[in-house]
C-alpha cells in the first residue's frame, strides 16, 4: 500500500494504514448496498423503503461518479430479471448488463463525460409514471456527469473546472457554480425524471453531508443561485471564460431558467438515501485503532480548508496529547476526516492529502510530536492529479527542513514524499467518502 513502510513499528506506521484501508473497505459500494439494500422476491427495501417491482413498466438505473460503475454493477446483479437498463457515467467501470456504462474523466470533463451525461439525461426524459428510476450519485459525479449549457463550449467548462479546484474555494462554492453552467446539475436531472418514482442512492464526499453538494445535487432541490456563483468566481478571483460570464449574467437577468429549488414539483416523488459518508469510513478506521489498543478521539468529519494549516492543528493536537494527557491519553489515535483545499500557487505536483502529510511531517519534527506517525488519504485513491492517494509520514520523513517548506510553498510535494518512501498508493478503491486521516500517538 505505501512504497516503504517498514522504518516504523507495527503498531505506528503500520496500524495507520490498516485503520486507513478498513476505511476505504467499510465505504466501498459493494459492501455498502450489501447491508443498506433487500431484494426479497419482488420487493426492492431501501432504508424505511419498500417498492414493489412488478409495479414499474421500467426500472432503469442512471447516475455518475467515480462510484457509480460499482453501483450500477451491484444493483445488475442484485435485480436481475427487473433490470430494464440505464446509463452510468463513471472513470471505474464494471460490468452492469443491461446498464450502459460510459467511462469518462476525473476531476476535468472530457467529450465523453458529456456526451455520456447527455445520454442519462435523454434516458431521463422518456421515463413514466411506471418507471422506478435508482440514480447513482457518488463523489466524482461533479466532474463526471458534466455537460454544459448550450451557450457554453465544451473547452470553456474544462477552463473553468481547473480554475476552480485550483482557486482554494470549498466544495459547496466551486458546485454553486458547476449547477448553473449544467443541463443536469442542481436538481436539474429530478425535474427531467418526473413524474417517475426516483430513489437517489447517495455516497456522500463532501464535509456537511448535504445532498445537494454531492456531485453537485443533481436530484436535490438547489438552494443556489445564478448570483451565488458569479459572486464566488468574484470571491476566489476565478477568471472565468467570456462564455460563462455571459451565461451566469443572462441567469441573474432571468434569461436563463434558475436552477429548480424546494418548491418545485418534481421532487414530490424523488427520495434521497445517504448511504455512506465520511463517518462510515471513520467509524471503521478507529474500530481498528481501538483493537491496536489506543484510545481514540474523533476530531471531526467535517475539516475544511488549506490542508497544510489543518496540519498544523492536527500535530498540535497531538504535543497536548504527549504533554498533559488531553484531550486523550496516550497511546491514543486522532480520527478525522473532510476535504481540506489547497491554493495553487506553484505549478509542482502534489494533492491536499499529500500537502497536509508534508505540512505535518514539518511540524512532528519538534521534540513534543516526535513519535507521532500520520497517514492522510483520499479515499477514493486519487489525491489531486497524481497516482498516490495520500502519504503516511513520521518526524523522520523530513530531513531537511528549509527544502521541505520551500516545496510546500511551491504546491511541489509528490516526488519529495516518493523518494522518501512516504506515498500511499492504492490505484483507485471504488470508494469515494472523501478524505480520511489517522494520527497515532504511542505511549
Amino acid at each position: 500500500m505505501t512504497d516503504s513502510a517498514d522504518r516504523n513499528s507495527p503498531t505506528t506506521a503500520d496500524t495507520a494504514l490498516e485503520a486507513v484501508r478498513a476505511g476505504i473497505d467499510a465505504a466501498h459500494p459493494e459492501r455498502v448496498l450489501r447491508e443498506t439494500v433487500t431484494v426479497d422476491g419482488d420487493r426492492l427495501r431501501i432504508d424505511d423503503r419498500t417498492y414493489d417491482l412488478t409495479a414499474y413498466d421500467d426500472v432503469i438505473v442512471l447516475g455518475g461518479g467515480n462510484a457509480a460503475g460499482t453501483v450500477a454493477s451491484h444493483l445488475a446483479g442484485r435485480l436481475d430479471g427487473h433490470l430494464t437498463g440505464g446509463v452510468v457515467v463513471t472513470d471505474d467501470p464494471a460490468p452492469a448488463d443491461p446498464v450502459e456504462i460510459v467511462v469518462g474523466t476525473h476531476p476535468v470533463p472530457s467529450d465523453a463525460n458529456a456526451e455520456g451525461t447527455r445520454r442519462v439525461l435523454e434516458r431521463a426524459r422518456e421515463a413514466g409514471a411506471k418507471t422506478l428510476a435508482l440514480v447513482a450519485v457518488t463523489g466524482g459525479g461533479s466532474a463526471l456527469l458534466s455537460a454544459p449549457a448550450d451557450s457554453v463550449p465544451l473547452a470553456d467548462l474544462q477552463m473553468l473546472t481547473e480554475e476552480l479546484l485550483q482557486s482554494g474555494a470549498p466544495i459547496d462554492r466551486i458546485n454553486s457554480v458547476r449547477k448553473h453552467v449544467s443541463v443536469l446539475k442542481g436538481g436539474q436531472l429530478a425535474r427531467a425524471l418526473a413524474p417517475a418514482t426516483t430513489v437517489g442512492l447517495i455516497f456522500s464526499d463532501v464535509t456537511s453531508g448535504d445532498p445537494s453538494v454531492v456531485a453537485s445535487g443533481p436530484l436535490s432541490p438547489d438552494k443556489t443561485t445564478y448570483a451565488d456563483a458569479i459572486a464566488t468566481l468574484s470571491e476566489y478571483g476565478v477568471d472565468a471564460p467570456a462564455s460563462v460570464s455571459r451565461h451566469l449574467q443572462r441567469g441573474v437577468e432571468g434569461d436563463v431558467p434558475e436552477t429548480p429549488g424546494a418548491d418545485d414539483p418534481a421532487f414530490e416523488h424523488t427520495s434521497i438515501h445517504v448511504v455512506a459518508d465520511n463517518c462510515t469510513a471513520i467509524a471503521a478506521a478507529r474500530d481498528v485503532c481501538r483493537e491496536a489498543g489506543f484510545e481514540t478521539l474523533v476530531l471531526s468529519s467535517s475539516v475544511r480548508g488549506e490542508a497544510r494549516e489543518a496540519a498544523k492543528t492536527h500535530v498540535a493536537i497531538a504535543e497536548e496529547i504527549r504533554r498533559s494527557g488531553n484531550p486523550a491519553t496516550a497511546p491514543a489515535a486522532v480520527l478525522s476526516g473532510g476535504e481540506t483545499t489547497v491554493t495553487v500557487a506553484g505549478d509542482g505536483s502534489g494533492g491536499p492529502n499529500q500537502e497536509f502529510a508534508l505540512s505535518a511531517t514539518i511540524e512532528l519534527a519538534s521534540a513534543d510530536g516526535a513519535e507521532a506517525v500520520l497517514a492522510a488519504v483520499d479515499t477514493d485513491g486519487i489525491d489531486g492529479p497524481t497516482d498516490a492517494a495520500g502519504a503516511v509520514v513520521d518526524s523522520n520523513t523530513v530531513d531537511d527542513v528549509q527544502r521541505a517548506r520551500s516545496l510546500l510553498a511551491a504546491n511541489d510535494v509528490h516526488d519529495y514524499l516518493g523518494e522518501r518512501g512516504a506515498l500511499v498508493r492504492t490505484g483507485q478503491t471504488g470508494t469515494n467518502v472523501n478524505d480520511l486521516r489517522v494520527l497515532l500517538v504511542p505511549a
